[in-house]
Protein backbone atom coordinates (compact mmCIF):
# COMPACT_ATOMS: atom_id res chain seq x y z
CA UNK A 1 0.00 0.00 0.00
CA UNK A 2 1.52 3.34 -0.95
CA UNK A 3 1.29 5.76 1.61
CA UNK A 4 0.71 9.18 0.35
CA UNK A 5 1.75 12.91 2.29
CA UNK A 6 0.13 16.06 1.79
CA UNK A 7 1.95 19.50 0.60
CA UNK A 8 0.49 22.65 0.10
CA UNK A 9 2.16 24.53 -2.69
CA UNK A 10 2.52 28.43 -2.99
CA UNK A 11 4.10 30.30 -5.55
CA UNK A 12 7.00 33.13 -5.71
CA UNK A 13 6.79 34.20 -9.59
CA UNK A 14 6.79 30.86 -11.48
CA UNK A 15 7.95 28.73 -9.46
CA UNK A 16 6.12 25.94 -7.30
CA UNK A 17 7.49 25.21 -3.88
CA UNK A 18 5.88 22.58 -1.45
CA UNK A 19 6.01 22.22 2.70
CA UNK A 20 4.49 19.09 3.88
CA UNK A 21 1.13 20.42 5.57
CA UNK A 22 2.30 18.66 8.90
CA UNK A 23 4.51 21.43 9.35
CA UNK A 24 1.99 24.17 8.70
CA UNK A 25 0.24 26.06 10.92
CA UNK A 26 -2.13 28.11 9.01
CA UNK A 27 -2.15 30.51 6.07
CA UNK A 28 -2.88 34.29 6.32
CA UNK A 29 -2.84 37.63 4.58
CA UNK A 30 0.32 39.05 5.16
CA UNK A 31 0.34 41.84 7.65
CA UNK A 32 2.82 44.04 8.83
CA UNK A 33 6.26 43.14 9.24
CA UNK A 34 8.72 44.81 12.12
CA UNK A 35 12.28 45.27 11.70
CA UNK A 36 14.28 42.42 13.20
CA UNK A 37 18.19 44.41 13.63
CA UNK A 38 21.06 41.94 13.25
CA UNK A 39 18.96 39.11 12.29
CA UNK A 40 20.12 36.74 9.12
CA UNK A 41 19.43 38.43 5.80
CA UNK A 42 16.79 35.72 4.80
CA UNK A 43 14.70 36.90 7.72
CA UNK A 44 12.55 40.49 7.01
CA UNK A 45 11.29 40.33 10.28
CA UNK A 46 8.84 39.59 12.42
CA UNK A 47 5.07 39.74 13.36
CA UNK A 48 3.38 39.15 16.33
CA UNK A 49 0.67 36.79 15.98
CA UNK A 50 -1.67 36.12 18.98
CA UNK A 51 1.22 37.37 21.25
CA UNK A 52 4.02 34.97 19.37
CA UNK A 53 6.92 36.74 18.46
CA UNK A 54 7.55 34.39 14.99
CA UNK A 55 9.97 35.38 12.34
CA UNK A 56 9.88 36.50 8.73
CA UNK A 57 11.60 34.16 6.07
CA UNK A 58 11.86 35.48 2.40
CA UNK A 59 12.77 32.16 0.55
CA UNK A 60 13.69 34.09 -2.39
CA UNK A 61 16.68 35.29 -0.90
CA UNK A 62 17.76 32.26 -0.26
CA UNK A 63 17.10 30.20 -3.87
CA UNK A 64 18.30 33.53 -6.12
CA UNK A 65 14.69 35.02 -7.10
CA UNK A 66 14.71 38.95 -7.60
CA UNK A 67 13.20 40.96 -4.21
CA UNK A 68 9.79 42.08 -4.61
CA UNK A 69 8.32 44.47 -2.48
CA UNK A 70 5.19 42.99 -0.46
CA UNK A 71 1.72 42.77 -2.21
CA UNK A 72 -1.44 42.71 -0.28
CA UNK A 73 -2.20 39.71 -2.28
CA UNK A 74 0.92 37.84 -0.58
CA UNK A 75 0.42 35.55 2.35
CA UNK A 76 2.38 34.20 5.50
CA UNK A 77 2.31 30.57 5.76
CA UNK A 78 2.71 29.65 9.47
CA UNK A 79 4.90 26.42 10.33
CA UNK A 80 6.49 25.00 12.66
CA UNK A 81 10.29 23.56 12.43
CA UNK A 82 11.70 21.69 15.68
CA UNK A 83 13.32 25.15 16.90
CA UNK A 84 10.56 27.40 16.01
CA UNK A 85 7.30 28.99 14.60
CA UNK A 86 8.08 30.56 11.15
CA UNK A 87 6.23 32.52 8.80
CA UNK A 88 7.02 32.15 4.91
CA UNK A 89 6.30 34.46 2.28
CA UNK A 90 4.24 33.61 -0.56
CA UNK A 91 3.45 35.22 -3.64
CA UNK A 92 -0.12 32.55 -3.48
CA UNK A 93 -0.84 29.62 -1.93
CA UNK A 94 -1.87 27.27 -4.98
CA UNK A 95 -3.25 23.74 -3.47
CA UNK A 96 -3.06 21.03 -1.43
CA UNK A 97 -1.33 17.99 -3.25
CA UNK A 98 -1.23 14.21 -2.17
CA UNK A 99 1.81 11.99 -3.41
CA UNK A 100 3.51 8.95 -3.02
CA UNK A 101 7.12 8.57 -1.95
CA UNK A 102 7.66 6.70 -5.44
CA UNK A 103 6.12 10.33 -6.80
CA UNK A 104 9.21 12.12 -5.46
CA UNK A 105 12.69 12.43 -7.19
CA UNK A 106 15.48 13.19 -4.06
CA UNK A 107 16.93 16.80 -4.93
CA UNK A 108 20.43 15.48 -4.86
CA UNK A 109 19.97 13.60 -7.31
CA UNK A 110 18.61 16.73 -9.60
CA UNK A 111 19.94 19.97 -7.62
CA UNK A 112 23.02 18.74 -5.58
CA UNK A 113 24.02 20.99 -2.96
CA UNK A 114 20.86 22.51 -1.87
CA UNK A 115 20.43 21.15 1.55
CA UNK A 116 16.97 23.05 2.16
CA UNK A 117 15.38 20.84 -1.02
CA UNK A 118 14.55 18.13 -0.08
CA UNK A 119 12.89 16.52 -3.18
CA UNK A 120 10.89 17.51 -6.27
CA UNK A 121 7.48 16.40 -7.19
CA UNK A 122 6.36 15.53 -10.55
CA UNK A 123 2.97 16.66 -11.66
CA UNK A 124 1.34 16.51 -14.79
CA UNK A 125 1.62 20.41 -15.17
CA UNK A 126 5.07 21.05 -13.77
CA UNK A 127 7.54 20.52 -10.53
CA UNK A 128 7.08 21.87 -7.06
CA UNK A 129 10.06 21.70 -4.79
CA UNK A 130 9.85 20.21 -1.76
CA UNK A 131 11.48 22.43 1.00
CA UNK A 132 12.89 21.66 4.55
CA UNK A 133 12.02 24.71 6.80
CA UNK A 134 14.57 22.88 9.56
CA UNK A 135 17.35 22.46 7.32
CA UNK A 136 16.27 26.34 5.78
CA UNK A 137 19.01 28.31 8.44
CA UNK A 138 22.42 27.60 8.49
CA UNK A 139 24.11 26.51 12.42
CA UNK A 140 25.11 30.54 11.74
CA UNK A 141 22.14 31.65 10.80
CA UNK A 142 19.80 30.14 13.73
CA UNK A 143 22.24 31.34 16.18
CA UNK A 144 22.21 35.24 14.58
CA UNK A 145 18.22 34.96 14.75
CA UNK A 146 18.26 33.41 18.61
CA UNK A 147 20.36 36.32 19.47
CA UNK A 148 18.36 39.62 17.00
CA UNK A 149 15.00 37.65 19.30
CA UNK A 150 16.43 37.89 22.07
CA UNK A 151 17.48 41.77 21.85
CA UNK A 152 14.03 42.41 21.12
Amino acid sequence: MDVLTQFIVFTLDDLRLGLEISCVDRVIPIIETKPLPKAPEIITGVINLHGKIIPVADIRKRIGLTPKAADLNDKLIIANTSKRKIAVIADSVASVVDTSERDITAAQDVVPGLSHVEGIIRLNDGIVLIHNLDKFLSIEEEAMLNEAIEKQ
